[in-house]
């Protein structure tokens, strides 16, 4: 399935909902810094699929908010570009 994120595919994992203009502009971010990273539009997802990744959201974000963005393991809530480019620096860092 395209939106299952795939182990060790990618360390930078967006998910997001379709309609949310705050998702767009990390997508958006995420393409111009060129970096490689795998979209969960969680509104498209469907029965086991949508039920397996809303309980892997609830354990990293609580409130089930959009974006959640995990950057080499750092979850970010939100689309805080300051906080996004700091964890996408760090993530390069250690690469």
């Amino acid at each position: 399935m395209p939106n299952r994120p795939e182990t060790g595919s990618t360390s930078i994992i967006l998910y997001a909902l379709q309609t949310c203009s705050h998702c767009k502009d990390a997508k958006k971010m995420l393409q111009e810094r060129r970096v490689p990273f795998h979209t969960v539009y969680v509104d498209m997802l469907v029965g086991d699929e949508r039920n397996d990744t809303m309980r892997r959201l609830k354990r990293i974000n609580p409130s089930i908010s959009f974006p959640t963005l995990v950057v080499g393991g750092k979850t970010i809530v939100g689309f805080k570009r300051k906080e996004i480019e700091a964890a996408l620096d760090g993530l390069r860092d250690r690469l």
